[in-house]
């Protein structure tokens, strides 16, 4: 009996790991990071973000982040009331709700000239593709990498540029060894 619940306790264990493992790390724009030249709204377009994910934003010092509250601000490019301002080249952002979030370049005519992204978080069980066009609400909990306490984090690199690739892979290896290694011990 003792080796049933052992077993039970294992299973949940790794169960909870592959849980707590799903959220994924952004590189906004990809390989080419926050640069003029991404068409981010092509970049985000096959993108899922969700609560729990981390947006990274990497670029050279002619460049910065400014998160906008709301679509207007977003589509005029008005920069004069930000959310959020940050400038460290290798800024971290949480999505911590869902929500509808707006980021710009805050470099005068970069906005004007496409460089920003329209990020639409879903819930972390959600299994839909968000479309860039679509409308939400507008979220506005943030973070950098400046250590703020909104919950952010600072990463010198990323688990995988688009999020989806290695989201899982450690939640997966710990789930299947905590069942192995209870299937062993059970028997």
């Amino acid at each position: 009996m003792t080796m049933q619940a052992a077993l039970v306790i294992l299973v949940f264990s790794g169960l909870l790991a592959f849980k707590t493992t799903l959220a994924a790390q952004h590189v906004i724009g990809g390989s080419q990071g926050w640069e003029q030249s991404v068409d981010f709204d092509s970049w985000s377009s096959d993108k899922s973000f969700k609560v729990g994910d981390q947006l990274v934003f990497k670029y050279s010092g002619l460049h910065s982040v400014v998160e906008l509250g709301s679509e207007a601000a977003y589509k005029s490019c008005d920069l004069g009331t930000p959310v959020n301002s940050l400038s460290s080249g290798n800024d971290v952002v949480k999505l911590s709700k869902t929500g509808t979030r707006y980021f710009a370049c805050g470099t005068p005519g970069h906005c004007q000239s496409g460089m920003k992204v329209k990020v639409n978080v879903v819930s972390a069980d959600s299994t839909a593709v968000p479309s860039p066009g679509s409308d939400s609400s507008s979220d506005s909990d943030s973070g950098s990498s400046n250590g703020s306490d909104s919950g952010s984090s600072t990463g010198s690199g990323s688990r995988s540029s688009s999020g989806q690739g290695l989201r899982a892979s450690t939640g997966y290896i710990l789930a299947v060894g905590s069942l192995v290694i209870g299937l062993v011990w059970a028997y």
